[in-house]
């Protein structure tokens, strides 16, 4: 458990680290469509920021095959802080505040989950229906993103990349405990929910700031594939009611500390729309 939560944090930090090059990068393209997504295998940020992204993706891989899904997924989030440093130049109390209880929130959530969750074996059934939740909420998202613009549209894109990542976490479980054996129901969802995270990020990018694309991401993820874990899978099975109380509520201060992000964002984009636009280093 120990080695899993470390390579989990590792991951968190590269992620920051690779969102942020990713960021850049798109941004050096400009107004992103799907038509222009070869334009960004020409960038040698974006690039850059791709490959930090694979060693992160690899430390995940090894954390959840080490640990279950609900301890680890929500490790995720500790890319938060780092991606908030490196893109805010000018850091306010609230927007500090807002970071922590995001942070924080999760923190809580995977010290109170690593106490009780268990590993559970995960069934094609299951599989087919976490995909189905998951697919209608990705499908909802991206609604609410084509409906709304700048901010709103980042963060709506962010949290669909989320939900379809949340599953991606719960899938490579799966395979990665089934080897050599290979699951292809489960390989078959984790290679489609990838690529459409992927791009849901992308342009996510294209509409708003790294660290609220980042936020709405690594929160809503989480969040997701934990309720695959202890839903679904019945990974804490052995929590009591007092326990899952303090999970749904370290859950539930997560996603304020991202809707005060945001407001955030919407404050400073009607401020100054030209700060909103600039790349991080």
């Amino acid at each position: 458990m120990g080695i899993a939560i470390l390579c989990a944090l590792a991951g968190a930090v590269l992620s920051a680290v690779g969102a942020a090059l990713q960021h850049a990068g798109v941004r050096d393209v400009g107004d992103l469509t799907v038509r222009r997504f070869t334009r960004l295998a020409g960038n040698r940020r974006w690039l850059l920021g791709f490959a930090v992204l694979f060693v992160a993706a690899v430390l995940q891989i090894v954390a959840l095959a080490m640990a279950p899904v609900t301890v680890v997924a929500p490790l995720a989030v500790m890319s938060l802080p780092i991606i908030a440093a490196i893109g805010v130049r000018h850091v306010t109390r609230g927007f500090a505040v807002a970071v922590m209880a995001a942070t924080g929130g999760v923190a809580t959530f995977v010290a109170i989950a690593a106490r009780t969750a268990v590993t559970t074996d995960v069934e094609p059934a299951t599989v087919l229906r976490a995909g189905q939740v998951v697919a209608a909420v990705v499908c909802a998202f991206v609604v609410v993103g084509a409906l709304r613009s700048g901010t709103a549209r980042a963060l709506a894109l962010a949290a669909g990349a989320g939900a379809a990542y949340g599953l991606v976490a719960v899938l490579v479980r799966d395979v990665t405990t089934s080897l050599p054996s290979l699951p292809w129901v489960s390989f078959t969802g984790l290679a489609l929910a990838f690529l459409v995270g992927a791009a849901l990020i992308q342009l996510g990018y294209a509409s708003g700031p790294a660290d609220l694309v980042v936020a709405g991401q690594t929160v809503v993820n989480p969040i997701v594939a934990a309720w695959i874990g202890m839903v679904l899978l019945d990974e804490t099975q052995g929590a009591g009611r007092g326990t899952v109380i303090a999970l749904v509520t370290s859950a539930a201060v997560s996603l304020t500390g991202i809707a005060a992000i945001a407001r955030f964002h919407r404050r400073r984009l009607a401020s100054s729309p030209a700060d909103c636009a600039t790349t991080p280093p």
